[in-house]
C-alpha cells in the first residue's frame, strides 16, 4: 500500500490508479471492513487523526479531482465522507523527498515519457502540511523500483 504524499498531479497513470485503489482499501481498513493491512504503516497518519474517515475522505477527493482533470472517472460515491475538510497531516520534507524519489525510479521504468513533468522539489499533496524533517519513521519503503 502506498498512501503517497506528493501531490496528485505528480503522479503518473499507473500510480494515480493504483493510489485510488490503495486509499479505498485504507478507507476501508479504517471503517473496519476488512482483517487485512490493519497494521499498515501508512495509516498511522490517518489514525492519528481526530477524526480518520474524513481524513482518508478528503485525500481520496483530491486523487478524484486530479482524475476527473485528465479525464479518468474515479467514483466519487466510493468515498464515504466526499465532503471532508483539510485535515492538515503533517508530513516531513525529507518523506516528500523520498517519495518523490522513489516515483522517479518507478516511473524512469515504467513511463519514461513521464518523467520532464516531476519536478526537482516534492509538493505535497493538499491533505498533508510540510514541516522540516527527515524520512517519516513510518516509511517502509525503498528507492528499488
Amino acid at each position: 500500500m502506498r498512501l503517497w504524499s506528493v501531490h496528485p498531479s505528480m503522479l503518473d497513470r499507473r500510480a494515480l490508479i493504483a493510489g485510488w485503489r490503495e486509499a479505498l482499501l485504507a478507507q476501508r481498513v479504517l471503517i473496519g471492513g476488512t482483517r487485512g493491512y490493519t497494521q499498515h504503516p501508512q495509516l498511522v497518519r490517518f489514525r492519528a487523526c481526530a477524526e480518520p474517515l474524513e481524513a482518508i475522505g478528503h485525500y481520496l477527493m483530491a486523487l478524484q479531482h486530479e482524475a476527473t482533470a485528465r479525464g479518468y472517472a474515479f467514483d466519487r460515491a466510493r468515498v464515504l465522507r466526499p465532503d471532508a475538510a483539510t485535515p492538515g497531516i503533517r508530513v516531513t520534507t525529507g518523506q516528500l523527498a523520498f517519495e518523490l524519489a522513489h516515483l522517479r525510479a518507478k516511473v524512469a521504468v515504467r513511463d519514461p515519457s513521464w518523467l520532464p513533468r516531476l519536478p526537482t522539489t516534492a509538493t505535497a499533496a493538499p491533505s498533508f502540511v510540510p514541516v522540516p524533517g527527515p524520512v517519516e519513521e513510518w516509511e517502509r519503503g525503498t528507492l528499488e523500483p
